[in-house]
């Protein structure tokens, strides 16, 4: 079901021209602009594919591309990934059933004489912390070259409708999506930044003075980006926690289902059981609230609600019950989620006996957190730590966010699991670090730099910035002043 009223977002004002794609011969509207997993949901389809071994469904879980839950096969192509593909007119799309096989009709992809593009920074991640590496690199004087796997710019930001805290020049009380907007004019109006989208890195090496950034565009173009210097800001996905039935298609990311209702205007259900009360369940209940689907209740495992007061009375004030000490047991259903069961835990963290509780719902959200997304700094070589307060491994860096690999440097959530305003700020600092270490930013640029540092600093004066402080210490390369 498609969104056409919203207190926010205007949809009619997004949507490209009107196509037709087909899944399992069956003719599918879509809209040019949107991935085939968002115009199969808005058709009412949410089963895939099948698992390769029990053949269980499989549906849509991060909508980043970073899992294989949503992979189809188009045009006879398998392992396609639902998520980030776009739609196109006439388009063939197949649910994919267990392990496939590339048709001995399909011409592979040419790999060499491969094309070359030449730069002094290369980002590899546009959403908040590419943006503004890329934006304050170029101003410092730097050639960038930005390039991510989705098909828009923004990350995360696209999805928020709500208004940032901090200060105002970094956006206090402005949209996320309106800041993606904000961003995205900035970085496309500087000539020295070059930006590929619909590009997926998979690989960075060293070839003498000089770095090599080898990707794939559109799943068929191998590309090669050059550079001295690389800021890797390719952000987290979503957290998964054990339990009965958890592959169920209707069982989402947080992440996922912002992406269905606030960047493509898709309902992703009419009931929903939220697990996780901080802030990414608080703000994605009032969210789902916006979009028409009813909000059954929030379960948290912890004693106490860990986001902030203001997002949690907002909640409540809307009737949504807030479940603490309690965990959900299992998801039911054939196909798809129909049921949720969920109970109280003790204070030993074990489940009490008769204190089940069941939820008619068709989604369950997972708002349970993020993981850092280090693959590429992991394969370039980059020491890891796994520092828990950071939300898992994450590259050990100086204070200038350069690793332990000289002139790669790291920002945003990729660095650790904080706030958009933080991974701005990193961005910042990543960027205008790699201008200075490539040789082309003048010794001015170190002033921009402290006042990203200060800045950073106070915003992670506040309570919920005490733990993230603990983390940086640990990683920290030297030690923190």
């Amino acid at each position: 079901m498609r969104l056409n009223e919203h207190p926010i977002l205007n949809f009619s004002q997004k949507r490209g021209r009107e196509v037709t794609i087909y899944f399992e011969e069956r003719p599918i509207k879509a809209y040019e602009g949107e991935t085939i997993a968002m115009a199969l949901h808005a058709a009412g389809i949410k089963v895939l594919s099948h698992s390769s071994e029990k053949h269980r469904p499989r549906g849509l879980f991060c909508a980043i591309g970073k899992c294989s839950s949503c992979l189809v096969k188009v045009n006879g192509i398998p392992n396609v990934r639902s998520c980030i593909t776009l739609v196109e007119d006439g388009m063939r799309i197949e649910m994919q059933r267990g392990k496939e096989v590339l048709p001995k009709t399909a011409k592979p992809p040419e790999w060499k004489d491969s094309p070359k593009f030449e730069g002094d920074v290369l980002i590899i991640g546009g959403g908040p912390a590419g943006l503004m590496a890329a934006i304050h690199a170029a101003d410092a004087g730097a050639r960038v070259i930005l390039i991510d796997e989705q098909p828009m710019l923004g990350g995360q930001l696209v999805k928020q409708t709500h208004k940032f805290f901090g200060k105002r020049e970094q956006f206090a009380g402005v949209r996320g999506i309106k800041i993606a907007e904000i961003l995205e004019n900035e970085a496309r109006k500087r000539e020295n930044i070059k930006i590929f989208l619909e590009t997926s890195a998979v690989g960075i090496f060293q070839e003498g003075d000089k770095k090599l950034v080898i990707a794939v565009r559109k799943n068929k173009e191998l590309l090669e980006f050059w550079g001295r210097c690389i800021v890797v800001a390719t952000g987290a996905m979503e957290k998964m926690i054990p339990f009965e039935n958890n592959d169920l298609p209707g069982i989402y990311g947080a992440g996922a289902i912002q992406t269905l209702m606030n960047t493509y205007g898709v309902k992703p259900g009419d009931r929903v059981l939220i697990v996780g009360a901080g802030n990414v369940g608080l703000i994605l209940a009032y969210q789902l609230i916006q979009a028409g689907v009813e909000v059954k209740a929030i379960v948290e495992a912890m004693p106490k609600v860990g986001g902030y007061f203001v997002h949690a009375a907002k909640v409540r004030r809307l009737g949504v019950p807030i479940l603490t000490r309690h965990t959900i047991l299992r998801a039911e259903g054939r196909e798809k989620v129909e049921r949720a069961i969920v109970a109280k835990l003790d204070e030993s963290w074990r489940v009490i006996p008769g204190t089940e509780k069941v939820f008619d719902v068709d989604i369950i959200a997972l708002a349970v957190g993020l993981r850092p997304s280090v693959e590429l700094l992991h394969q370039a070589g980059c020491q890891l730590l796994y520092i828990r307060e950071l939300g898992g491994h994450v590259v050990r860096r100086d204070e200038r966010l350069e690793t332990t690999i000289s002139g790669i440097f790291v920002a945003g959530d990729t660095a650790g699991i904080e706030e958009a305003t933080t991974a701005m700020l990193e961005g910042k600092i990543a960027g205008i670090a790699a201008a200075l270490k490539c040789g082309v930013a003048s010794p001015d640029w170190f002033k921009e730099i402290e006042k990203a540092q200060k800045d950073l600093g106070e915003f992670r004066s506040g309570p919920f910035g005490k733990h993230v402080l603990e983390g940086i210490k640990k990683v920290l390369v030297g030690g923190m002043d």
